[in-house]
């Protein structure tokens, strides 16, 4: 997805036209500094577009333009050295895309002894104007604040290894993130779990916040495709189960072929469909291949979420969302929730039934034969895995009683100990404020009963996301 449309993040410095003629050198280094972020900025899958140095009024107003024909995502503004104003504003104002100011002075300080025995204070005055980013950034703000428009900033030291670049690349990901969620295909198949008032959710205002396209699925495209599929496919799929899970003896053949051909046939319809996520739930009651189709799909499902297609449970909506943001970082994502908490251990057991992330799993993950899916229809074979140990990040998707959306976020870590062994997704997670604090101070945000979680501490790549979103981040640890 998305190959058509790169993230085409804009890059623009900004200096003083009546300087040039006044300091020899000072807008070639002025330049330099530009091109020196310009190759900082690069990286794969990002388009850097590069206009230069802006020095006046009337080239900011070609910018603007500029970076609205290259459709930009984000654009970052170096302040060199001190600029009006009104080199800024137009720029941002047409191309309509959040700003990050990156206020970076070439060195940590200026060597005051060799500066001070230059002898010529002109040449004085341009190597300390080489100096002066930080100037104008409270006039730009002002320019800013004045207009309505919601900036952000990076101050520090341009050359060297220095804080800033690692908190650039935080805002590039979560540039690449929001873009890939304005993007991104969600397939829906089927209803809502009937009763859970908690996941029910306004679609609309999922696409209004974090754009993209939902697609509405029925579960007879899926049985229609599953009809179609091959001997020859089936067993190609089993060999994949042989390779990717950790299956136990007491799984029967058959049981392996149904969910064999299931998940062609959900191979095939994300295909179709062009899917970056899905959320599903189907009873299937009274129709016998509806229901047969709907009990084999947790290893199809686990491998399109290894895949970076996250698959949510329950027509869990905003989880699917969840669960797409956390895997657009790298971190994962997969579908959990509350199973119980272990005082003697200070930890909260999160898991679900259903698929899971296998590829942030500790080891191979197990398929286990299940009588019945606790709560839903039928039997089968499901997922069994714990999260590797080590940091992880959970993240919910809340939806408030105004109508606002926002991400409700949480830093802990993945613990060894004891898991229930119930063919379930299941882990043990400390939290620096310990479980009790933890999962009051969750609860009373209002968030869904599931969330998705992810490995490492991204709790920062996610609260710019929000930025960018213009949506607000909890975090509660």
């Amino acid at each position: 997805m998305n190959h058509h449309h790169p993230l085409r993040v804009g890059l623009f410095g900004i200096g003083l036209e009546a300087y040039w003629p006044q300091f020899a050198g000072l807008k070639e280094r002025l330049e330099s500094y530009v091109a020196q972020v310009a190759s900082q900025l690069q990286r794969p899958g990002v388009e850097v577009v590069n206009l230069g140095l802006i020095d006046s009024p009337t080239k900011a107003m070609e910018a603007g333009h500029d970076f609205r024909r290259a459709d930009v995502d984000v654009i970052f503004l170096h302040v060199t050295t001190y600029a009006l104003s009104s080199t800024v504003l137009p720029v941002v104002q047409r191309a309509k895309v959040p700003v990050i100011i990156l206020n970076l002075q070439p060195t940590a300080a200026i060597d005051y002894a060799t500066f001070n025995k230059l002898g010529n204070r002109t040449r004085m005055t341009g190597e300390w104007l080489s100096h002066c980013g930080a100037c104008p950034v409270p006039e730009i703000a002002n320019a800013f604040n004045r207009a309505r428009i919601d900036f952000h900033q990076v101050t520090g030291v341009l050359e060297g290894k220095h804080v800033v670049w690692d908190e650039i690349g935080e805002w590039i990901d979560a540039a690449r993130v929001a873009h890939l969620m304005a993007h991104n295909r969600l397939g829906l198949m089927g209803h809502y779990y009937n009763g859970m008032l908690d996941i029910y959710t306004d679609i609309t205002r999922m696409i209004a916040y974090f754009g993209g396209h939902i697609e509405i699925l029925e579960v007879e495209e899926l049985a229609a495709l599953r009809r179609a599929v091959t001997q020859e496919a089936t067993q190609r799929k089993l060999q994949e189960f042989r390779e990717v899970f950790d299956i136990q003896p007491d799984c029967e053949l058959a049981e392996l072929e149904r969910a064999a051909r299931t998940a062609v046939a959900l191979d095939e319809l994300v295909s179709t469909k062009d899917l970056g996520s899905m959320a599903y739930y189907h009873m299937g009651t009274g129709q016998d291949e509806h229901e047969d189709v709907m009990s084999s799909v947790i290893l199809g499902n686990s491998l399109l979420t290894a895949r970076g297609i996250p698959v949510a449970g329950e027509y869990e909506v905003k989880n699917a969302q969840a669960m797409k943001i956390m895997d657009g970082f790298g971190a994962g994502g997969s579908f959990t929730e509350y199973y119980c908490m272990d005082f003697d251990d200070d930890v909260v057991l999160m898991g679900h039934d259903g698929p899971g992330h296998i590829r942030i799993a500790a080891g191979k993950t197990k398929v286990r034969p299940l009588e019945v899916y606790h709560g839903k229809v039928g039997r089968g074979l499901s997922v069994e895995m714990s999260v590797q140990h080590g940091p992880v990040t959970c993240l919910s998707v809340v939806e408030f009683a105004d109508g606002s959306i926002k991400l409700l976020v949480a830093e802990g870590e993945s613990v060894p100990g004891p898991i229930l062994e119930i063919g379930n997704t299941n882990s043990r997670y400390r939290f620096p404020i310990g479980a009790r604090a933890f999962v009051e101070n969750w609860n009373v945000q209002g968030p869904a009963h599931h969330c998705a979680v992810g490995v490492g501490h991204i709790s920062r790549k996610i609260e710019k996301l929000g930025k960018l979103l213009g949506i607000e981040t909890v975090k509660v640890c």
